[in-house]
Order: C-alpha cells, then structure tokens, then sequence
C-alpha cells in the first residue's frame, strides 16, 4: 500500500494571532518646545529623559505597531533616545500644531488596524494600564458587552468603564481622571478619518465634543498625568516623580 499523505496540521497561533485586534500606538513629540526653550523631550526624567519614559510605557502596552511623531530637535532626539521597536516618521509642519503631527503619523499606520492609541511625548505619567483600560472599554462597547473592572494592577491604579450616552457603538474612549478627561486616548478604525483630516493644536478636544456620543469614558483614579509646556510644569512633574518614590 503506497504511504498516506500525513494530515494537514493546524496552526494554532496563526490562527489565534489573526483574531486578535490590531491597535497602534501613536507617541505625539514633534513639539518646538518654544515655551520651554529648550527641547523637552530631552528634559532629565527618571533614569533618562522623558521621551524614554514615554516609549518605556509605549513597549510595555505590546502595541501591534508604534509610530514615533517627531519634528523640533528631531536630529538630536533621534542621538540620544533608543526608538527601537519604533516607526519613526518625521513631520515638516510640526509647526502648525499637534494635529500636523497626527495625519503624518496615520499616514504611517496599517490600514488594517483596529484602534489607534494617543499618547503625548511629554506626559511620561500616562500608565500601561491605563492604555490597556481604554482599549478594553472600546472594544466592550463596541461588541455591546456589559463594562467591565479594568484592573491597573502594579503599573497603575484600577480603572472602570463608564459605558458612553450614545445607542451607536462608541469610537472613542478616553481617561475620565479625578479632575477631568485626558490622555491617553483610544479611537477605533472608523474614527480615524476623522482624526486625520484635524487641523490645529486643540483640534482632539473638538472632536470629543463633535462625537460626544461616540465617547466612553474610563474611570481613573488620581490626577491627570502631568505635561509638560514650562519650567514650571516640569519642577511640578519632578516633585511628583519624587512624591511616588
């Protein structure tokens, strides 16, 4: 009798991999620092500068993809900070505001990407967990499953999810801290048009307003993370670094 063929095998991880959600994290630091004078992203933090801080909670949250913003001092921040694992793209209008910096960091992103993820350069207080909470509240609301506890577990306070006012599957979840809404930010696929298509500094916060029904927010616990734009917001965010200590 000739030899059987041996049956196909399946491939379990291929398999599970592809029913896995894809989400990108997009870290905004193209900022000029005209405020500062200086360049913050290379301001003293911890063990490095703040952008490693930044990029450290960026690894920990295992995004599928990583896109890096940069613009003012672009050169010497690419010198001086590790951007493995990141999709560096370089944004010539840096200038124009933060939402310059967003539409060149989308055009960089996997059209099949589920959800993108905001997080500032300069705001290295932002947790995994945080971002991990976010993620999950769009995703429940979007397969209409009740909200449940997001657990911070050691890299941050326990969050919950706040299911949004609207009937329509939410696009948005955000951060509803102690004393208001921030970062980071999550937005599903079919927002990301929009997203792209802001202009200006603020223009985030006015699309929260425009899509309000689209919102869910996430409960946090604590203050919103400190950013830094002054000398004095960064003696704030040092003293705050020493208080967690």
């Amino acid at each position: 009798m000739p030899p059987q063929p041996e049956p196909l095998q399946p491939e379990p991880l291929r398999a599970a991999a592809s029913l896995e959600p894809r989400t990108a994290g997009i870290i905004l630091a193209a900022g000029a620092s005209r405020r500062l004078g200086r360049p913050k992203q290379l301001l003293p933090y911890g063990t490095g500068v703040l952008l490693d801080a930044v990029l450290a909670t960026a690894r920990a949250c295992t995004f599928s993809q990583t896109v890096l913003a940069l613009g003012g001092a672009a050169e010497e921040v690419q010198r001086t900070v590790d951007t493995s694992g990141c999709e560096v793209v370089l944004n010539p209008d840096f200038g124009e505001g933060c939402a310059s910096s967003i539409a060149t960091a989308l055009a960089a992103v996997d059209p099949e990407t589920d959800a993108v993820v905001l997080l500032l350069g300069d705001q290295p207080g932002v947790r995994a967990a945080s971002v991990r909470a976010v993620l999950g509240a769009l995703r429940q609301a979007g397969s209409g499953a009740a909200p449940v506890a997001a657990t911070g577990g050691p890299a941050g306070p326990a969050a919950s999810a706040i299911p949004a006012r609207s009937p329509v599957p939410a696009g948005i979840a955000v951060c509803r801290y102690d004393d208001g809404v921030g970062h980071p930010m999550a937005f599903a696929r079919r927002l990301v048009p929009a997203l792209a298509a802001l202009h200006g500094d603020k223009a985030v916060w006015k699309l929260l307003e425009q899509r309000a029904d689209d919102v869910v927010e996430v409960r946090t616990p604590g203050p919103i993370p400190l950013d830094v734009d002054t000398e004095e917001d960064y003696r704030r965010l040092l003293g705050r670094m020493r208080e967690a200590v």
